[in-house]
């Protein structure tokens, strides 16, 4: 038997027609790669805190973000500085958390400012929160800085796992200037208002984007999917009714389609020079 080793495997071959697709998208200039964090790039776990990129897409991850003329860019419901800690992402690779409340594009890049309304309604929809997870066993509040998560993943009894949810949907929702959001196992409520949609439209426009490539799993990435256009593709990692045009099972399937990205605009690389320059970290701020 030969020894174990920590590369990463191979990566699965994708669909021909989602191939068909990326290859066309690639062949464009600049591409804009959007990528959700949990449950896309990295398997979902019952501790938010004990996730990691799967090392296929890292790997890929990486090798996108050395091209010049392909930008990626995190869209994550994740507080800005945990995604940045966990996906420990190459340099140039955007980032945008808590549903895109949060943001770092560039230079000019500002920490989130929570106005005094704000600030209360963080509090009374973590107190809210909180007492409801007390009552279940295995209920997490995650504290962030545009709000609240309450996550039921580790809770064993799925009817009052769900149960939980919707009482504190609704719970939620009652309280002025909070925003619910529905997710996998979890509600988000954020007390400012912002999508992945709005996000991937900022995205587009500051990087100039000709061609977007948008990749998620959890019901808030419906959102963004809403906003690619024909020459965009869309990919839903997982089950689950969804807007996207193309279907991958896992994240460990995302490696090859993101892998196919690459091939191509690595292929059409010293073809002709970029229709535009994409805009990155560390340069002038955007127009």
């Amino acid at each position: 038997m030969s020894p174990a080793s920590d590369a990463p495997l191979e990566p699965a071959e994708p669909p021909e027609a989602l191939r068909a697709a990326v290859e066309a998208l690639a062949a464009r200039r600049p591409v804009l790669v959007c990528l959700d964090f949990d449950g896309c790039v990295a398997e979902l776990a019952d501790d938010p805190a004990a996730v990691a990129p799967v090392p296929a897409n890292a790997a890929a991850v990486e090798r996108l973000a050395a091209l010049d003329d392909v930008v990626v860019a995190y869209v994550s419901g994740r507080p800005l500085e945990q995604l940045r800690a966990l996906a420990e992402p190459p340099t140039g690779v955007l980032l945008v958390g808590s549903h895109g409340a949060e943001q770092d594009l560039g230079a000019d890049a500002a920490p989130l400012q929570l106005t005094v309304a704000q600030r209360r309604t963080r509090e009374q929809v973590l107190e809210l929160l909180e007492e409801l997870a007390n009552r279940v066993d295995g209920a997490l509040v995650e504290r962030k800085p545009a709000g609240a998560a309450l996550h039921v993943r580790a809770v064993a009894d799925a009817a009052a796992a769900e149960a939980l949810l919707a009482e504190a949907r609704e719970a939620a929702g009652a309280v002025d200037g909070a925003h619910p959001k529905d997710g996998k196992m979890v509600v988000e409520v954020p007390v400012v208002h912002a999508t992945k949609g709005e996000a991937i439209r900022t995205l587009r426009r500051r990087t100039g984007a000709a061609a977007v490539f948008f990749a998620g799993d959890d019901v808030t990435d419906e959102q963004g999917f809403a906003v690619l256009g024909d020459d965009d593709v869309g990919v839903k990692v997982g089950t689950g009714e969804t807007r996207a045009g193309h279907r991958i099972s896992a994240p460990s399937d995302l490696a090859g389609v993101l892998a196919a990205i690459a091939a191509r605009a690595e292929a059409r690389g010293a073809d002709a020079p970029p229709r535009s320059t994409p805009t990155r970290p560390g340069t002038a701020p955007y127009a």
